[in-house]
């Protein structure tokens, strides 16, 4: 693994020596896959994070009916984010699959 770094430090320098340097390059599906992995776990950290929250709301609403709607609402509007954001996974993967064979 120091290798790889090495050899790319290089690459950022220059080496006069040693022009012969393989960096592994990435093609456009990979790039595209990587920024939607990245951003499908961004939105499913934030819809967990909201039914965190939702639910510390529900149990601390004391009966009052106006927090007790709103917690709920958040619980349910995350957990149907969280599924179109795993379904937006599995269709986007499912494509990028296709085309890049």
């Amino acid at each position: 693994m120091s290798n790889f770094f090495m050899k790319f430090a290089v690459g950022l320098v220059g080496d006069s020596n040693n022009t012969n340097i393989n960096i592994p390059t990435l093609s456009a599906g990979q790039v595209l896959q990587n920024g939607l992995n990245i951003a499908y776990f961004l939105a499913g950290t934030i819809a967990v994070i909201v039914i965190i929250v939702g639910g510390i709301m529900y149990a601390t609403s004391a009966g009052n009916s106006g927090n007790v709607s709103k917690a709920k609402n958040m619980l349910l509007y995350s957990v149907v984010g969280l599924v179109i954001v795993i379904a937006a996974y599995a269709i986007t993967n499912f494509v990028i699959v296709r085309f890049n064979s």
